[in-house]
């Protein structure tokens, strides 16, 4: 039966935004007030709490998620010959950061139950993109959805083949793997502010941590045109990559929140697992992880299944979202790149996954109301 009521967000920065009221309101206040628009104080005051919140040694500002992961690329001189190993079931900005440096992505598929890369296949991949003639030059593991990706397995795979490690923690922030926050999980970690991730400001921005120091002095100076000791001493060639003081001061103000942001996108993932268990397979957990529930996945039957419930679920007020309705190497985009490999669970996965409402302002009722909305369409779960 469809209900009569409003629909539910699947995102409510609106909600949040009248929770965070007058902090917030004074943070943006601040900026205008001085008028350092870039690279003003806000800047290296957040650089210094996003650090100390995930332990990492060094962060970095920078403008979007895409461009943490283009300058630490160009920080290794990766280019031309070069191959970047990453998986398959991850948004385009993972894979397209390689092609515009020259560089080739090769494709991983990925665990059936967690959606992280394969470290088995990892492997393989590695052995077939040597015979191709290309140099291995670098893992990007994809914390994919909230999770962590298989750090310890990455890791020792890269100290065989001496490859550098890039965390792309786009969706991801807050998470923890083994006790510890990601953050210095690889040698560099790329993190999104994009406005729907955990931790999201009000347009782009993004950061990089590492542990390196010589890296972090790289990292600034890439982001920053190449520029050395000052503005017009320019050392190498870089890119405009800041991230803006005003959304510095909008992450301030939400910091002081994501602690309790974080224990609610796990108090509402508990739920649905409850709630949703018998109609559909509810997300596995990384061993030792704590997630950030940046996305809830769930999967179907199949593709005929999700179309139905997709649909239904849209009558009945809860919207829902398709992430990702195809895997990167069947995006035309990346036909050139790809070897022809199939990739049979990223592929499979594609046709029967969905994502649920879950972000910190969604109400006790508005849960029951997603998990009520999934009675009566005849679903079963896969055992």
């Amino acid at each position: 039966m469809d209900i009569d009521e409003p629909p539910i967000p699947f995102l409510d920065l609106k909600a949040q935004q009248a929770r965070l009221g007058p902090g917030l309101r004074a943070r943006i206040d601040a900026v205008m007030a001085h008028g350092q628009f870039i690279l003003g104080p806000e800047v290296a005051e957040l650089e210094q709490q996003l650090a100390s919140f995930c332990g990492a040694a060094h962060c970095i500002g920078v403008s979007s998620g895409t461009d943490a992961l283009q300058i630490a690329m160009m920080a290794e001189g990766i280019g031309p010959g070069d191959a970047v190993f990453l998986p398959a079931f991850t948004y385009t900005a993972t894979a397209e950061v390689p092609l515009l440096l020259g560089a080739t992505p090769v494709f991983v598929d990925i665990d059936p139950a967690t959606f992280q890369i394969d470290p088995d296949h990892l492997e393989r991949r590695i052995e077939a993109a040597t015979q191709r003639g290309l140099r291995p030059r670098a893992i990007i593991g994809v914390d994919l959805f909230g999770q962590p990706a298989p750090w310890p397995a990455l890791r020792a795979i890269a100290a065989r083949h001496d490859l550098f490690t890039l965390d792309d923690c786009a969706q991801s922030f807050g998470a923890a793997l083994d006790g510890a926050r990601l953050g210095h999980a690889a040698t560099a970690t790329a993190v999104s502010f994009f406005p729907s991730k955990p931790l999201g400001a009000y347009g782009d921005g993004g950061a990089l941590f590492t542990e390196d120091p010589a890296r972090a002095a790289l990292y600034r100076s890439l982001r920053s045109h190449g520029e050395g000791a000052t503005r017009y001493d320019v050392q190498r060639i870089g890119m405009n990559g800041r991230l803006d003081t005003m959304q510095a001061a909008v992450l301030l103000a939400k910091l002081a929140v994501f602690e309790a942001e974080l224990a609610r996108r796990e108090a509402i993932a508990r739920a649905y697992d409850t709630g949703l268990a018998p109609f559909v397979t509810v997300p596995a957990r990384v061993a030792g992880s704590a997630s950030a529930w940046a996305i809830y996945a769930v999967l179907f039957a199949d593709q005929a299944a999700r179309t139905q419930a997709q649909a239904a679920l849209q009558r009945r007020g809860v919207p829902s979202a398709i992430y990702y309705p195809k895997p990167l190497h069947h995006q035309p985009a990346y036909a050139g790149a790809h070897d022809g490999a199939r990739l049979p669970v990223s592929e499979d996965v594609a046709t029967r996954i969905m994502a649920l409402p879950l972000h910190p302002d969604l109400s006790d009722a508005q849960v029951a109301r997603v998990i009520g909305a999934f009675e009566g369409l005849g679903l079963h779960a896969a055992r």
